[in-house]
């Protein structure tokens, strides 16, 4: 079981993004930051919990085993008519998928339908906070191929949880993507561009370790496992690693904020730019302007008030 950056990641990736939202935005989306945060986690909920099939591929896009780079389909209908199903339902949708959520959220927003808006950017922000997380993006997605098997969620969500809290979230106002297609393949590449370098981080870590000193074991010398069945790696280890990574996890993270923050807003624009205020009752907004801004200023120095994610180790 493998959770796409952990509660953690998640949770704080979609908060955070609220705030680098234009003032036109930013009420309605603060109104309800909450849903927006807790949403972000209900895809892996979908896939693990209710043990949804279609949901599986929706995460991830092992590049390697596609022929092909430069000849990939532009859209999932195209991508449908090049593959079979089972071999999509194997080697991940992602790109697409970010991109048929972009087409839901922006008719949503044209039509002013706010339940669809809400759930819509929710989902979507978790999609693009995989986007931006290497091994979601490779076949060797747990180091299985490398002999580094856990190293996924001890990447994206053991790690966090350690040290993001340090980490500072706050990112650029967001921008209007002119070219979808071509920003969603782009995050995509520059994510798969960091996997090499991930792994030989890791590789390069354990060296400098003697075997005992890398997992936690019980009292027969067994390595110990998480909740989730993957090995657990020691305290000491665990900085060691996030220390020689120079900054990665936050980068990605910081990016995953970004591209969330960024496609909101391009689906609002695209949509015309409907006024959001409307979908809230007046009294609702005026109650919550004070702490939005309160919170905003929070923001602008990279830290949040009232998060406080679900333990997973």
């Amino acid at each position: 079981m493998l959770l796409s950056w952990g509660t953690f990641g998640h949770e704080h990736i979609n908060k955070a993004a609220v705030f680098a939202l234009p003032e036109a935005m930013l009420p309605f989306f603060y109104n309800h930051i909450d849903f927006v945060t807790a949403e972000s986690t209900v895809p892996d909920l979908r896939k693990y919990t209710l043990k949804d099939k279609s949901e599986n591929p929706r995460h991830f896009i092992d590049l390697e085993n596609f022929v092909s780079l430069d000849s990939l389909p532009l859209t999932l209908e195209e991508a449908k008519k090049k593959y079979d199903e089972k071999f999509l339902q194997q080697n991940g949708i992602l790109p697409w998928y970010i991109l048929e959520m972009m087409d839901k959220l922006t008719a949503a927003f044209k039509e002013k339908r706010k339940t669809e808006i809400l759930f819509l950017a929710a989902d979507l922000g978790h999609y693009l906070g995989d986007a931006a997380m290497p091994l979601h993006t490779s076949a060797n997605h747990d180091g299985q191929q490398t002999n580094q098997k856990g190293i996924h969620s001890f990447w994206e969500s053991r790690l966090p949880e350690m040290f993001g809290n340090k980490y500072n979230f706050n990112v650029p106002d967001a921008k209007y993507i002119n070219n979808l297609q071509q920003e969603t393949w782009k995050i995509i590449r520059q994510s798969h561009a960091l996997v090499d370098s991930l792994l030989l981080i890791e590789r390069t870590v354990r060296a400098s370790f003697q075997d005992d000193k890398v997992f936690e074991r019980d009292a027969s010398g067994n390595i110990l496992k998480t909740k989730f069945n993957q090995p657990l790696f020691t305290a000491e280890y665990a900085k060691a690693f996030h220390n020689k990574l120079n900054g990665m996890i936050e980068k990605q993270m910081k990016l995953a904020i970004s591209n969330t923050s960024n496609y909101w807003f391009t689906a609002w624009v695209n949509a015309g730019k409907p006024d959001l205020s409307s979908l809230d009752a007046p009294e609702v907004s005026e109650r919550n302007l004070k702490a939005m801004y309160q919170e905003k200023e929070l923001f602008k120095n990279g830290n949040f008030f009232g998060i406080q994610s679900e333990k997973e180790y």
